[in-house]
């Protein structure tokens, strides 16, 4: 299982579900991404026609983390043929405000909020 855990955060890949959760808060430096960054890319790799993104109990993601995630896209877009869920929380402010630019960097991305 591709996993990345730190203090106060944990981001997994769950091949059965094609599903990349993310829990806590991620407050890394720009360069401390990279880890997370190559499991994404790895996630990718894998050729799955369907990504969810599980977001709902990542209570902090920092500017860093945001374009990380744009990046992500960015690479879907790039491969292609792949639809992302992204699983979020109305009630959690940064999922609200960033999350939705998701979709102007890959037009793929459907979001399901609770």
């Amino acid at each position: 299982m591709l996993e990345m855990k730190g203090s106060g955060y944990r981001v997994w890949f769950e091949p059965a579900s094609a599903t990349v959760h993310m829990e806590g808060t991620l407050r890394l430096n720009t360069g401390e991404y990279a880890p997370l960054t190559a499991l994404l890319n790895e996630v990718i790799a894998t050729g799955t026609a369907a990504l969810t993104l599980h977001v709902r109990e990542l209570v902090f993601l920092n500017s860093s983390g945001i374009n990380t995630l744009y990046k992500f896209a960015l690479a879907l877009r790039k491969r292609g043929g792949v639809k992302l869920t992204v699983l979020t929380k109305k009630d959690v402010s940064w999922q609200s405000r960033s999350l939705p630019n998701l979709q102007r960097f890959y037009a793929e991305v459907e979001f399901e909020a609770l």
